[in-house]
Protein backbone atom coordinates (compact mmCIF):
# COMPACT_ATOMS: atom_id res chain seq x y z
CA UNK A 1 0.00 0.00 0.00
CA UNK A 2 1.43 3.43 -1.29
CA UNK A 3 -1.65 5.92 -2.07
CA UNK A 4 -3.58 6.98 1.67
CA UNK A 5 -5.84 9.33 2.71
CA UNK A 6 -7.17 10.54 6.09
CA UNK A 7 -10.36 11.53 7.80
CA UNK A 8 -9.60 13.70 10.89
CA UNK A 9 -11.87 14.53 13.53
CA UNK A 10 -10.98 18.80 14.18
CA UNK A 11 -12.09 18.69 17.47
CA UNK A 12 -9.76 15.82 18.49
CA UNK A 13 -7.28 16.60 16.42
CA UNK A 14 -5.92 20.13 17.34
CA UNK A 15 -4.42 22.46 14.74
CA UNK A 16 -4.30 19.25 12.49
CA UNK A 17 -1.24 18.09 14.28
CA UNK A 18 -1.02 14.53 13.95
CA UNK A 19 -3.05 14.24 10.39
CA UNK A 20 0.33 16.47 8.79
CA UNK A 21 2.61 14.75 10.60
CA UNK A 22 1.55 11.13 8.99
CA UNK A 23 1.26 13.34 5.58
CA UNK A 24 4.45 14.43 5.92
CA UNK A 25 5.91 10.77 7.42
CA UNK A 26 4.53 8.94 4.22
CA UNK A 27 4.83 11.55 1.68
CA UNK A 28 9.02 11.18 2.97
CA UNK A 29 8.94 7.65 2.60
CA UNK A 30 7.44 7.40 -0.95
CA UNK A 31 3.68 7.38 -0.47
CA UNK A 32 0.85 9.84 -1.23
CA UNK A 33 -1.33 11.53 1.23
CA UNK A 34 -4.40 13.91 0.87
CA UNK A 35 -6.74 14.61 4.51
CA UNK A 36 -10.32 15.63 4.77
CA UNK A 37 -10.99 17.40 8.31
CA UNK A 38 -14.32 16.07 9.56
CA UNK A 39 -16.63 18.34 12.01
CA UNK A 40 -16.47 15.93 14.31
CA UNK A 41 -19.77 14.40 16.52
CA UNK A 42 -22.18 16.54 15.08
CA UNK A 43 -25.45 15.41 13.85
CA UNK A 44 -26.01 15.62 10.15
CA UNK A 45 -22.62 17.25 9.48
CA UNK A 46 -21.27 17.65 6.13
CA UNK A 47 -20.07 14.18 4.66
CA UNK A 48 -16.99 13.56 2.43
CA UNK A 49 -18.16 13.40 -1.28
CA UNK A 50 -17.07 10.76 -3.94
CA UNK A 51 -15.25 13.94 -6.13
CA UNK A 52 -13.19 14.24 -2.80
CA UNK A 53 -11.49 10.76 -2.40
CA UNK A 54 -8.38 10.25 -5.58
CA UNK A 55 -8.63 8.07 -7.64
CA UNK A 56 -5.77 6.31 -6.38
CA UNK A 57 -6.67 4.97 -2.99
CA UNK A 58 -5.17 2.10 -0.80
CA UNK A 59 -6.13 2.58 2.82
CA UNK A 60 -8.41 4.92 4.66
CA UNK A 61 -7.01 6.68 8.35
CA UNK A 62 -9.47 7.94 10.48
CA UNK A 63 -8.13 9.88 13.18
CA UNK A 64 -10.52 10.57 16.46
CA UNK A 65 -12.17 7.96 17.64
CA UNK A 66 -14.80 4.94 17.37
CA UNK A 67 -17.69 7.65 16.15
CA UNK A 68 -15.14 9.22 13.81
CA UNK A 69 -14.60 5.73 12.16
CA UNK A 70 -18.37 4.56 12.37
CA UNK A 71 -19.19 7.85 10.32
CA UNK A 72 -16.30 7.31 7.79
CA UNK A 73 -17.66 4.11 7.26
CA UNK A 74 -20.95 5.11 6.15
CA UNK A 75 -19.94 7.93 4.85
CA UNK A 76 -17.76 6.00 2.07
CA UNK A 77 -18.91 3.25 1.84
CA UNK A 78 -19.44 3.87 -1.95
CA UNK A 79 -15.26 3.87 -1.94
CA UNK A 80 -15.35 0.13 -1.08
CA UNK A 81 -11.82 1.06 0.88
CA UNK A 82 -10.36 -0.14 3.85
CA UNK A 83 -10.08 1.81 7.19
CA UNK A 84 -7.97 2.14 10.37
CA UNK A 85 -9.07 3.96 12.96
CA UNK A 86 -5.90 6.20 15.11
CA UNK A 87 -7.65 6.38 18.64
CA UNK A 88 -7.49 9.91 20.15
CA UNK A 89 -10.20 9.44 22.94
CA UNK A 90 -10.55 6.85 25.12
CA UNK A 91 -10.08 3.07 24.24
CA UNK A 92 -12.20 2.30 21.71
CA UNK A 93 -13.34 -0.74 19.87
CA UNK A 94 -12.77 -0.32 16.56
CA UNK A 95 -9.61 2.21 16.52
CA UNK A 96 -6.69 0.24 16.98
CA UNK A 97 -3.88 2.74 16.25
CA UNK A 98 -2.65 5.03 19.22
CA UNK A 99 -0.59 8.38 18.25
CA UNK A 100 2.36 6.59 20.16
CA UNK A 101 2.12 3.59 17.58
CA UNK A 102 1.10 5.43 14.09
CA UNK A 103 4.51 5.54 12.46
CA UNK A 104 5.63 2.24 13.24
CA UNK A 105 1.78 1.36 12.45
CA UNK A 106 2.69 2.86 8.67
CA UNK A 107 5.71 1.07 8.19
CA UNK A 108 3.99 -2.05 8.27
CA UNK A 109 0.96 -1.31 6.33
CA UNK A 110 3.11 0.06 3.39
CA UNK A 111 5.19 -3.82 3.83
CA UNK A 112 2.25 -5.58 3.70
CA UNK A 113 1.95 -6.86 7.23
CA UNK A 114 -1.75 -6.23 7.76
CA UNK A 115 -4.81 -8.32 7.51
CA UNK A 116 -8.41 -7.03 6.48
CA UNK A 117 -11.65 -7.85 8.55
CA UNK A 118 -14.80 -7.72 6.68
CA UNK A 119 -17.73 -6.01 9.14
CA UNK A 120 -21.25 -6.10 7.86
CA UNK A 121 -23.19 -3.45 7.16
CA UNK A 122 -26.82 -2.43 7.47
CA UNK A 123 -29.15 -0.99 4.81
CA UNK A 124 -32.67 0.70 6.31
CA UNK A 125 -35.26 1.47 3.66
CA UNK A 126 -37.77 3.94 5.22
CA UNK A 127 -41.03 3.33 3.73
CA UNK A 128 -43.59 6.58 3.95
CA UNK A 129 -47.12 7.14 2.70
CA UNK A 130 -46.12 3.89 0.36
CA UNK A 131 -43.23 5.50 -1.40
CA UNK A 132 -39.93 4.01 -0.77
CA UNK A 133 -37.51 6.61 0.40
CA UNK A 134 -33.50 6.50 -0.71
CA UNK A 135 -31.64 3.94 1.59
CA UNK A 136 -29.32 4.21 4.21
CA UNK A 137 -25.92 2.65 5.28
CA UNK A 138 -25.21 1.97 8.77
CA UNK A 139 -22.24 0.20 10.37
CA UNK A 140 -23.07 0.09 13.96
CA UNK A 141 -27.07 -0.07 13.98
CA UNK A 142 -30.51 1.25 12.94
CA UNK A 143 -32.62 2.63 15.96
CA UNK A 144 -36.52 3.47 15.46
CA UNK A 145 -37.27 5.54 19.04
CA UNK A 146 -39.97 8.02 20.24
CA UNK A 147 -39.52 11.85 19.62
CA UNK A 148 -41.21 14.96 20.76
CA UNK A 149 -43.78 14.16 23.75
CA UNK A 150 -42.89 11.17 26.35
CA UNK A 151 -44.93 9.29 24.84
CA UNK A 152 -44.59 5.17 24.40
CA UNK A 153 -44.42 4.23 20.82
CA UNK A 154 -45.77 0.83 19.50
CA UNK A 155 -43.75 -1.04 16.74
CA UNK A 156 -44.92 -4.11 15.09
CA UNK A 157 -41.85 -6.85 13.59
CA UNK A 158 -41.65 -8.84 10.92
CA UNK A 159 -38.95 -11.17 9.55
CA UNK A 160 -39.20 -12.30 6.79
CA UNK A 161 -42.66 -11.46 5.93
CA UNK A 162 -43.87 -13.04 9.00
CA UNK A 163 -44.99 -11.61 11.82
CA UNK A 164 -42.69 -12.22 15.32
CA UNK A 165 -43.57 -9.25 17.90
CA UNK A 166 -44.75 -5.82 19.13
CA UNK A 167 -42.60 -4.15 21.27
CA UNK A 168 -44.42 -1.55 23.07
CA UNK A 169 -41.95 1.04 24.59
CA UNK A 170 -39.22 4.03 23.71
CA UNK A 171 -38.13 1.88 20.22
CA UNK A 172 -36.42 -0.40 18.75
CA UNK A 173 -32.58 -1.33 17.66
CA UNK A 174 -31.40 -3.19 14.70
CA UNK A 175 -27.55 -3.91 15.18
CA UNK A 176 -24.52 -5.27 13.50
CA UNK A 177 -22.39 -7.67 15.69
CA UNK A 178 -19.72 -4.54 15.16
CA UNK A 179 -22.86 -2.55 16.83
CA UNK A 180 -23.27 -5.08 19.84
CA UNK A 181 -20.92 -2.92 22.15
CA UNK A 182 -22.82 0.48 21.30
CA UNK A 183 -26.39 1.59 22.03
CA UNK A 184 -27.52 -1.95 22.11
CA UNK A 185 -25.43 -3.09 25.02
CA UNK A 186 -27.01 -0.37 27.03
CA UNK A 187 -30.26 -1.34 26.06
CA UNK A 188 -29.57 -4.86 28.00
CA UNK A 189 -28.51 -6.85 24.23
CA UNK A 190 -25.48 -9.22 24.09
CA UNK A 191 -22.27 -8.51 23.09
CA UNK A 192 -21.13 -10.19 20.00
CA UNK A 193 -17.72 -10.79 18.45
CA UNK A 194 -17.87 -8.15 15.25
CA UNK A 195 -16.56 -10.99 12.63
CA UNK A 196 -20.07 -12.53 13.25
CA UNK A 197 -22.78 -12.53 11.01
CA UNK A 198 -26.09 -11.52 12.33
CA UNK A 199 -29.18 -9.28 13.62
CA UNK A 200 -29.59 -8.44 17.10
CA UNK A 201 -33.03 -7.16 17.56
CA UNK A 202 -32.87 -5.19 21.20
CA UNK A 203 -36.12 -3.33 22.23
CA UNK A 204 -35.54 0.03 24.42
CA UNK A 205 -37.18 0.33 27.78
CA UNK A 206 -39.84 -2.31 26.51
CA UNK A 207 -43.08 -2.28 28.59
CA UNK A 208 -43.63 -5.72 27.76
CA UNK A 209 -42.25 -7.90 30.89
CA UNK A 210 -41.10 -10.68 27.67
CA UNK A 211 -39.12 -8.54 25.96
CA UNK A 212 -35.46 -9.84 25.03
CA UNK A 213 -33.23 -9.11 22.40
CA UNK A 214 -33.90 -11.60 19.63
CA UNK A 215 -30.91 -12.69 17.64
CA UNK A 216 -31.55 -13.56 13.43
CA UNK A 217 -29.50 -14.60 11.01
CA UNK A 218 -27.85 -11.89 8.52
CA UNK A 219 -29.57 -12.70 5.39
CA UNK A 220 -33.12 -12.19 7.32
CA UNK A 221 -34.99 -9.42 5.93
CA UNK A 222 -36.65 -7.19 9.58
CA UNK A 223 -39.86 -4.96 8.84
CA UNK A 224 -41.02 -2.62 11.56
CA UNK A 225 -43.58 -0.61 11.13
CA UNK A 226 -45.34 1.78 13.11
CA UNK A 227 -48.56 1.06 15.26
CA UNK A 228 -51.21 3.11 16.85
CA UNK A 229 -51.45 3.20 20.44
CA UNK A 230 -54.22 6.10 20.80
CA UNK A 231 -57.09 6.82 18.74
CA UNK A 232 -55.73 9.47 16.90
CA UNK A 233 -53.08 7.70 15.50
CA UNK A 234 -51.07 10.57 15.81
CA UNK A 235 -47.48 9.24 17.57
CA UNK A 236 -44.36 9.62 15.48
CA UNK A 237 -40.83 8.07 15.35
CA UNK A 238 -37.53 9.19 14.28
CA UNK A 239 -35.05 6.47 12.15
CA UNK A 240 -31.39 7.04 13.00
CA UNK A 241 -28.42 5.74 11.11
CA UNK A 242 -25.46 5.32 13.53
CA UNK A 243 -26.57 8.31 15.37
CA UNK A 244 -27.62 10.45 12.69
CA UNK A 245 -31.15 11.49 12.27
CA UNK A 246 -32.72 10.57 8.65
CA UNK A 247 -36.44 9.89 8.28
CA UNK A 248 -39.67 10.49 10.58
CA UNK A 249 -42.08 8.36 10.61
CA UNK A 250 -45.86 8.14 11.03
CA UNK A 251 -48.44 5.58 12.30
CA UNK A 252 -48.48 3.06 9.27
CA UNK A 253 -45.13 3.95 7.48
CA UNK A 254 -42.68 1.28 8.12
CA UNK A 255 -38.87 0.42 7.43
CA UNK A 256 -37.45 -2.44 5.71
CA UNK A 257 -34.01 -3.63 6.79
CA UNK A 258 -31.36 -6.13 5.40
CA UNK A 259 -27.85 -6.91 5.29
CA UNK A 260 -26.14 -4.07 2.68
CA UNK A 261 -24.76 -5.36 -0.66
CA UNK A 262 -21.21 -4.39 0.64
CA UNK A 263 -19.35 -5.32 3.98
CA UNK A 264 -17.20 -2.54 5.32
CA UNK A 265 -13.41 -3.78 5.54
CA UNK A 266 -11.14 -2.81 8.31
CA UNK A 267 -7.95 -3.17 8.24
CA UNK A 268 -6.13 -4.78 11.37
CA UNK A 269 -2.14 -5.34 12.13
CA UNK A 270 -3.14 -7.55 15.14
CA UNK A 271 -1.95 -5.97 18.03
CA UNK A 272 -5.07 -6.22 19.58
CA UNK A 273 -7.88 -9.17 19.70
CA UNK A 274 -11.64 -7.86 20.01
CA UNK A 275 -11.94 -10.41 23.32
CA UNK A 276 -8.49 -8.23 24.82
CA UNK A 277 -10.21 -5.05 24.06
CA UNK A 278 -13.50 -6.43 25.71
CA UNK A 279 -11.45 -7.35 28.74
CA UNK A 280 -9.92 -3.81 29.10
CA UNK A 281 -13.64 -2.24 28.54
CA UNK A 282 -15.05 -4.80 31.52
CA UNK A 283 -11.78 -3.65 33.94
CA UNK A 284 -12.25 -0.02 33.50
CA UNK A 285 -15.56 -0.09 34.58
CA UNK A 286 -15.35 -2.43 37.41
Amino acid sequence: MKHFFIITNAYKDENLSLTKKMQQYIVSHGGTCEYYVSQGEEKNSDCIKPEQLPESLDLIFVIGGDGTLIRAARDTAFANVPLIGVNLGTLGYLCELEESTVCSAIDRIMNGEYFLEQRMRLSGHPVKDGQKLTPEIALNDIVIHRCGALQLVKLILYVNGQYLNTFSGDGVIVSTPTGSTGYNLSAGGPIVDPKARMLLITPINSHTFNSKSIVIGAEDEVVIEIGARRREGDEQVVVSFDGDQNARLDVGDRIIIHQAKKDCRILKLGQLSFLEILRKKMDTYH
